[in-house]
């Protein structure tokens, strides 16, 4: 009978119980598991990550392949409000710069998008890219300095570069798929490896 009479505050007490706190993907086709089997990527990889670590986060990845970073301006402030996200993961850019696109509006979108994260709560880690020497190495310069730079503006969490240790390897095209654009299964985790140390200590 007393553990009867106790059930009711136990539900009660389950019901205020806070909700874990959510950490957002907002990135591309990189975030995205493209090409990939579901489940193999690294967000997936993340999720494994905490709940090894017994890390109680929610992971919501809103990534779409081929966005770029005005798609991730534009879609952000409703994916803040929907889940009220405690850690924001910004992934983008590198589409950016495969299409062409001024550097300085790249620049100005990853800066709105910290300050919106940051503005609803959020603690931000923003991911950089980098791209082939082909594109000049004027340009390669000042693309892969634009998170460095926004990251110092902003004061927000940096990794230098997602895909280190995959695209700037003696091999590097044993670690993509045919497209040498998207990293294959294998390389999932070194993306991880490369997110994490920074990941971890923004996530409450």
């Amino acid at each position: 009978m007393t553990a009867l009479l106790g059930a009711p505050a136990f539900a009660q007490a389950q019901a205020k119980a806070p909700a874990p706190p959510t950490v957002l993907i907002v990135g591309d086709s990189l975030s995205a598991e493209y090409g990939l089997r579901r489940g193999t990527g690294w967000v997936p990889l993340l999720e494994k990550q905490l709940a090894s670590e017994n890390k109680a986060a929610k992971v919501v990845n809103a990534s779409i392949s081929g966005d770029t970073t005005s798609g991730g301006r534009s879609r952000l402030p409703a994916l803040l409000a929907q889940h009220q996200p405690a850690t924001v993961v910004i992934e983008l850019g590198g589409n950016d710069a495969l299409r062409g696109l001024p550097l300085d509006m790249t620049g100005k979108n990853l800066n709105a998008m910290t300050q919106a994260a940051k503005k609803a709560g959020a603690r931000v880690l923003l991911v950089g890219m980098q791209v082939p020497p082909n594109y000049g190495s004027a340009y390669a310069a000042t693309f892969s300095g634009l998170f460095a730079k926004v990251a110092k503006e902003e004061k927000v969490a940096l990794v230098p570069f997602f895909l280190k240790g995959i695209a700037d390897g003696d091999d590097a095209a044993a670690n993509f798929q045919p497209d040498r654009i998207h990293p294959n299964e294998p390389s999932q985790a070194r993306m991880l490896a490369n997110v994490w140390p920074e990941l971890k200590k923004i996530i409450p």
